[in-house]
């Protein structure tokens, strides 16, 4: 592929990215103890020719988990092990936001700390949605959700104050940016949809009210790293995990104005198909999306190079996201830029284990670097 835009420098908030091919957040569920250590120094550094990598979500609070093996970020331990993975981005001259999570109803009594029920906006069960846990015999795997309790208003304030703490925690660890998970209908995403929220105090029924907590989310987080160092994951239309929402449109065009007025650095926006199905951004939703919100704007879901290309091309997105393609190409920017084929993931390797499947797939002069 020739060069062309995908591979020039682009300015989100405070950090110029040098290309415009951002390694999306990816579950690998490979931290047993929740503390990344040199295995994801590896994975990471292999991965920093990428404009920005963002990394897997990563939990704010022993109560925001949902999936066993996945990264936190409320210990020490967990704070200097992720040190260590930015320095290992930032010294082969890379990018690294880190992707601050609470999954809320998407969990089990499994999962929480002391048996305890997932919180969430309102005590409604996720139909069919599914977590992942570890059994008493020590075996991991899937497993359906509990039904959770709802929040009392007076305990929102607490997990505000987490995901403070958990921006204070990567601005210690030296990350370049700290990206608010919203989407994919974990728990701000709970709160934003009108499934999900069918709360009665000053968190539910208007678009405004149901806003309101994501919002102190943010503004908390921005109040520690700076709003241009803040980006926001938003997956409006998605169908994931029995979520449902009857004004997607309105809540995002809502959204972009509260965050363009903030000063955000970028909207990272999932296509609803990414989980499969038919489901498409209504027409002029991108156009929308680019009226309101002045800031950068990154595009997720079954991309290619070439779709890529031309959806920078088109002047919707300012990025576009990879997932599965980072995962078997380490190299994936340099590959793209050459035209040279990609590597094919293994799906069997994609979470849990050990480097197999993570920190093995060639580059493309058939060697690996597996220090990072």
């Amino acid at each position: 592929m020739p060069d062309t835009s995908l591979f020039t420098p682009v300015t989100l908030g405070s950090l110029t990215l040098p290309n415009r091919v951002v390694m999306a957040p990816l579950t690998r569920a490979r931290t047993p103890d929740s503390v990344p250590g040199k295995l994801q120094q590896a994975y990471y550094g292999q991965r920093a020719g990428a404009g920005l990598i963002i990394t897997e979500a990563t939990n704010i609070s022993p109560t925001a988990r949902g999936y066993v093996y996945t990264p936190g970020i409320w210990t020490d331990a967990q704070e200097a092990g992720w040190k260590g993975v930015v320095e290992a981005v930032h010294a082969k001259g890379g990018n690294i936001a880190l992707q601050l999570w609470h999954v809320g109803r998407v969990s089990h009594e499994l999962v929480q700390p002391d048996g305890q029920p997932p919180v969430a906006p309102s005590a409604l069960k996720g139909e069919g949605a599914k977590c992942f846990v570890e059994f008493e015999d020590g075996s991991a795997g899937q497993h359906p959700t509990s039904t959770p309790r709802a929040l009392e208003t007076d305990e929102i304030p607490g997990i505000v104050e987490d995901y403070r703490q958990a921006a204070v925690r990567a601005r210690r660890a030296g990350f370049d940016m700290v990206e608010v998970h919203a989407a994919n209908a974990y728990l701000l995403n709970q709160f934003l949809a009108t499934g999900t929220n069918q709360r009665t105090d000053r968190y539910g029924g208007s678009i405004e009210n149901r806003a309101r907590f994501p919002l102190e989310v943010i503004d908390a987080v921005a109040e520690v790293v700076g709003p241009d160092r803040v980006g926001v994951r938003l997956t409006p239309f998605i169908e994931l995990f029995g979520l449902t929402d009857e004004e997607p449109e309105a809540m995002a065009l809502y959204l972009a104005d509260e965050l363009n007025r903030r000063g955000l650095a970028y909207l990272h926006f999932n296509e609803p198909n990414w989980a499969g199905g038919d489901i498409t951004f209504p027409d002029g939703f991108r156009e929308q999306m680019r009226e309101h919100f002045t800031g950068g704007l990154i595009y997720c879901g079954n991309f290619n190079a070439e779709s890529a290309q031309a959806r920078l091309d088109e002047n919707s997105a300012d990025a576009i996201a990879f997932g599965r393609p980072f995962i078997a190409n380490p190299d994936l920017p340099e590959r793209f830029r050459l035209g040279a084929a990609l590597n094919e993931p293994d799906h069997g390797t994609f979470y849990g284990g050990d480097e197999t499947g993570y920190t093995d797939y060639p580059f493309l002069d058939n060697g690996h670097d597996r220090l990072g």
